[in-house]
């Protein structure tokens, strides 16, 4: 269980909230109740709604041209990214069922009549621009090792990719600069979104607090990340279709791990 409160900067004590240490096991009732949550509010349905118009859009695009083809992937993987900002309706649920209000998929729009609705916005645009960057730099790397120009075919892509030694070195620094991005969003956003949907705070307070946070539980918080990634990956296998029951769940268990992070 969340123990052992922590007090960084402590001439900022009136503003910046205390920091729990937390556990594996923190980790786990925390999934658990957000699978709860779902189960109570399934989102689900909504979720499809959300994802497949940008599975089909894709798809379409590649249809008449490969130039996104080598940023299919870090489009996918890019979703890690901003889905902190899609899960901000998630969030208001758990928040409701918490405090014993009515929490239908229609609540989700409070997120709207929040006090700190312009920390949500300046920090919603932050995790946008972390996006834009992670793009750029894919579609960067693409072209350092393979040319300004889009591969000739899906199956041309697949064999380069696999089979030579630029599209080994893609694959390692693409991973690998992924990876990065990946670690910058989850201290970022892990707390900042749920806090500022909580309490009346500027995103600045919001993502300061969030980075205290995975300063203060790096081993839990980087297994936090693992479970997080294999989760979307797992949920990303069967066309996508997973990723609207997986989304929600990790909503939900953000909310509940946010809870046990930051002290009332």
């Amino acid at each position: 269980m969340a123990s052992n409160s922590l007090s960084a900067y402590p001439d900022q004590a009136e503003t910046l909230p205390r920091i729990q240490r937390i556990g594996p096991a923190d980790l786990w009732e925390a999934l658990g109740r957000g699978f709860g949550d779902f189960w109570a509010t399934p989102t689900h349905l909504v979720f499809l709604g959300l994802i497949y118009p940008i599975v089909g859009l894709v798809l379409a695009r590649l249809v008449v041209g490969y130039d996104v083809l080598p940023l299919l992937f870090p489009l996918v993987g890019g979703f890690a990214l901003i889905g902190p900002v899609a899960a901000l309706g998630i969030y208001e649920l758990s928040r409701r069922r918490e405090l014993g209000l009515e929490a239908g998929w229609q609540h989700a729009f409070g997120v709207f009549r929040s006090p700190s609705l312009g920390g949500i916005v300046a920090a919603g645009c932050l995790m946008l621009a972390l996006f834009a960057l992670w793009l750029d730099a894919a579609q960067w790397l693409y072209a350092a090792n393979f040319g300004p120009f889009p591969p000739d075919s899906i199956g041309s892509f697949v064999d380069e990719l696999l089979t030579t030694a630029p599209g080994w070195a893609l694959i390692v620094e693409g991973n690998l600069v992924g990876f990065l991005f990946a670690v910058l969003a989850m201290v970022l956003s892990v707390v900042s979104f749920p806090m500022l949907l909580d309490r009346p705070v500027g995103a600045m307070t919001a993502i300061v607090t969030s980075v205290r946070a995975v300063a203060a539980n790096p081993l839990t918080m980087a297994l936090w990340g693992l479970i997080v990634a294999g989760a979307l990956v797992l949920g990303a296998l069967p066309f996508f279709v997973g990723l609207a029951i997986v989304v929600p769940v990790l909503g939900h268990a953000t909310w509940h791990l946010y809870r046990k992070l930051v002290e009332d």
